[in-house]
């Protein structure tokens, strides 16, 4: 089967898999959902290194606190298909922001951290965008930069990270099990992994008055981390997520990305 020039046949194939529905295309992957036996299923085709990291790390986990997976071949995953609903997004448009934050912190917690951990870059590979972008740019950047340096010189309870957690990353089984998709997949410090949450669902909501304060209690309590230093990880994250944006000609998005920054840098003042 091939669907907008993407060939999923050789896997529909060799795993006995059936289509059951529309293919999806991202920037980085393919994907078609399929069933097995009667199982439904998603079948994931990486177009890019970083998803297939991704891919491998899924498999290291192993369906515990993320999808199941049930074959791997390179570029390609055959997981479990999870439901869209309910949506953790749904749940903060609802006005469940706090318990949307809550259910984050608590699936996060049930990633795997035990040694040894699979080959993946490190956070100080990761902040390269912003190393490049911030002398240039300025302002908030390098503030970010400046705090990003000083987090990444001073490491506490590194593990491997998913990289990528936010509100359209978690999606439930049939059974109500919350579980982790598309992880970038790093090695570094695990307070990272949080402050992407604080730019997320999206930045509208990010920068409304108060919600970053308050998230970022919720989050430091859920999971026990020092609530300074979360909010200097958002401030550093935020500006790594401005230099990408910067990097790929979206000033509007950058500057939106930016005032995420400046609130946290203001509350760690």
């Amino acid at each position: 089967m091939q669907t907008d020039g993407v060939t999923f046949e050789p896997y529909l194939s060799r795993w006995n898999l059936t289509v059951d529905g529309l293919s999806i295309h991202t920037h980085s992957s393919d994907l078609l959902p399929v069933r097995r036996a009667g199982q439904a299923a998603m079948l994931k085709l990486a177009r890019s290194e970083e998803e297939r990291r991704g891919n491998a790390l899924m498999v290291w986990w192993n369906g515990r606190g993320a999808a199941q997976v049930y074959e791997h071949d390179g570029a390609a995953l055959l997981m479990e298909r999870l439901a869209v609903a309910p949506s953790l997004t749904e749940m903060v448009r609802a006005g469940q922001d706090d318990e949307a934050t809550r259910l984050l912190c608590q699936a996060a917690a049930k990633l795997p951290q035990e040694q040894p951990w699979p080959e993946l870059p490190t956070l100080r590979h990761w902040f390269q965008g912003l190393e490049k972008m911030a002398p240039s740019a300025g302002g908030v950047l390098s503030t970010a930069l400046k705090t990003a340096r000083e987090l990444l010189d001073s490491p506490r309870d590194v593990g491997v990270l998913h990289g990528d957690i936010h509100h359209g990353n978690l999606l439930s089984t049939a059974e109500g099990n919350w579980r982790f998709i598309d992880p970038k997949g790093l090695i570094g410090e695990r307070g990272f992994d949080y402050a992407n949450i604080l730019c997320n669902p999206d930045l509208d909501t990010a920068t409304q008055p108060e919600r970053l304060a308050r998230q970022a209690r919720i989050i430091s309590e859920t999971a026990k981390l020092d609530y300074t230093r979360l909010l200097r990880w958002t401030l550093a994250y935020a500006g790594l997520s401005a230099a990408w944006h910067l990097a790929d000609g979206d000033g509007k998005m950058a500057a939106k990305t930016l005032d995420v920054a400046r609130i946290a840098a203001e509350l760690d003042r």
